[in-house]
């Protein structure tokens, strides 16, 4: 695991440089990939205010030959090739050095190995002030530059694909979205599917009739009571049908 200064070891707080920026330091090879999905929505949006910043590392400014080659045959046997330990720990290093002095920061692999990308690790990985993302490709990484270098290893499912960047981006999207000013009301955050360990309730807008559908009755009549409870007397009956496993962990978070 990576060991150094400000990386793991403060309590969660946004350093007192600037409390809502989040800088982003990506090593890729296919920087390119980034561009239409930092560029639009709510991320491009948050990188025009100021909010998040993106700093892109080419993996293959690092390799050792003219070749500019960055993986290898895996010691041992076995199919395709590893990135390289020594390329990818140069490619480290020079990302850390463009994190701020005092910054506290945290590198993460995207790895199928990973720990599932949740809400709740979002909203974790949000009060950083920098997070180092590190996109493998090919078969893997070499296992000592994980062991040096990587504070976490993070999935986005349980399924392979080609290479880091989409993982990326989506982290990038769930944790921007979390950062104070990035969503206009930042109070409709607090009632979105798994923030209370339940799917979000079924929603409507005008027409109130739609090829023979109407518009539930109770939302119709202004009782906020009612709303609230019909409300979460949906979230509970969507979640039992489409994800009853997140009923059970929410059983088990009361209990802990």
């Amino acid at each position: 695991m990576a060991h150094l200064p400000n990386s793991e070891s403060a309590p969660f707080s946004k350093s007192s440089n600037n409390d809502s920026r989040l800088g982003f330091h990506i090593l890729t090879l296919f920087p390119e990939s980034f561009d239409s999905v930092l560029s639009a929505s709510l991320v491009g949006k948050a990188r025009e205010k100021g909010l998040v910043d993106f700093q892109f590392t080419q993996i293959r400014d690092f390799s050792k030959d003219k070749h500019r080659t960055v993986d290898d045959t895996p010691y041992g046997g076995g199919e395709g090739m590893l990135m390289k330990a020594d390329v990818l720990h140069d490619a480290w290093k020079e990302a850390r050095r463009k994190i701020p002095e005092g910054a506290r920061s945290t590198t993460i692999f995207l790895s199928p190995q990973g720990t599932p990308l949740t809400q709740s690790l979002a909203k974790e990985l949000a009060t950083y002030d920098d997070l180092v993302l590190v996109c493998g490709h090919y078969e893997g990484v070499d296992e000592r530059f994980i062991e040096m270098c990587v504070d976490r290893e993070i999935s986005i499912g349980d399924y392979v694909l080609t290479g880091g960047e989409l993982p990326a981006m989506v982290l990038i999207d769930v944790v921007t979205r979390l950062i104070p000013g990035v969503v206009g009301n930042e109070k409709s955050l607090s009632e979105e599917t798994f923030e209370k360990g339940l799917l979000k309730y079924p929603q409507y807008t005008r027409p109130r009739n739609y090829e023979g559908r109407e518009v539930p009755e109770v939302l119709l009549g202004g009782d906020h009571g009612a709303i609230a409870r019909w409300r979460e007397e949906k979230m509970r009956e969507r979640t039992e049908k489409k994800r009853p496993d997140l009923l059970g962990k929410t059983a088990r978070l009361k209990n802990q």
